[in-house]
């Protein structure tokens, strides 16, 4: 998933959100089964976007992931049923309690993948990884769960709602500490994972510099990437989360200078110096441009 940049929520009981989607300019959309559509709508929905996915059929540009209902409901299995014989990209699972949920969500997509004839492992899993009480404790578990595994995201409504918190920010738009520590997990989670760690949604999306700042302040900390929950913000997180020319070259100049002296371990530029992490860095930098 290297190089995806902005996700965009659009519900799937809405053929013209869906088709505003794919003007947004969005690397990925997540055609929305769960909280976008009501239970009454859920039926017409699963038609609505394996229709959509069949007629936007792979390799697509932008992608096309689903966001289906949490494992332990009784729609789960209805929604995989209606939607993976159209090959989406990717399923966002939601309120997962650990990778052990990931791993349960690999074995039924196997089974249908063998019954379709779609090629074994296909289908990418973006895990909401914060939003239970005991995805807290088990952000940790997901390195080495499944070669689905395309990377974590959190939210931050879920679990201040599931633990009887009336708030997950404050008046100054700043996160509780809960919310604050599960966003700094999920970022630690998805590096020990090995996977980009994607930013959860600006709600306020008529809030052009607050959302700057934001996806700003998010790549900043590690985030790879972000959600967007109306077309607008798309934008906005796509220049954000793409590297300016002065920084790709600097990124290039570092690789460069570590492959030329490759038994070094330390090196001097610009008068500074550089170790391994600045390395590794610098390479993300540059795949992050590879879409």
């Amino acid at each position: 998933m290297s190089g995806l940049r902005s996700f965009l929520f659009v519900p799937a009981d809405s053929e013209k959100k869906l088709a505003k989607g794919l003007e947004s300019g969005a690397d990925a959309l997540i055609l929305d089964l769960e909280d976008a559509v009501a239970e009454a709508n859920k039926p017409a929905a699963r038609a609505t976007a394996a229709a959509f996915l069949k007629t936007h059929a792979q390799p697509r540009a932008p992608q096309l992931w689903v966001r289906i209902n949490p494992l332990t409901t009784p729609f789960a299995d209805d929604d995989l049923a209606a939607i993976v014989h159209a090959a989406p990209d990717g399923i966002a699972l939601p309120k997962p309690d650990s990778a052990k949920d990931l791993i349960e969500l690999d074995r039924r997509l196997t089974a249908l993948e063998a019954t379709h004839g779609l090629a074994p492992g296909g289908i990418k899993v973006l895990p909401i990884a914060t939003e239970t009480p005991a995805s807290v404790f088990n952000l940790g578990t997901y390195a080495g769960a499944s070669p689905r595994l395309a990377a974590l995201t959190w939210g931050a409504e879920d679990l201040p709602a599931a633990i009887g918190a009336t708030v997950s920010r404050w008046e100054d738009g700043s996160y509780t500490d809960l919310c604050r520590i599960v966003r700094s997990l999920c970022i630690a989670g998805a590096a020990a994972a090995d996977v980009p760690s994607i930013e959860t949604v600006y709600p306020a999306f008529k809030d052009e510099d607050g959302l700057r700042r934001y996806a700003a302040n998010g790549r900043a900390e590690g985030f790879s990437g972000m959600m967007a929950i109306h077309p607008a913000q798309v934008p906005i997180i796509n220049e954000v989360f793409s590297p300016s020319e002065a920084e790709l070259a600097q990124a290039q100049r570092v690789v460069d200078l570590f492959a030329a002296n490759p038994t070094a371990g330390t090196l001097a530029l610009d008068g500074k110096m550089l170790d391994m992490p600045h390395l590794k860095l610098a390479r993300r930098v540059l795949e992050s441009v590879k879409r």
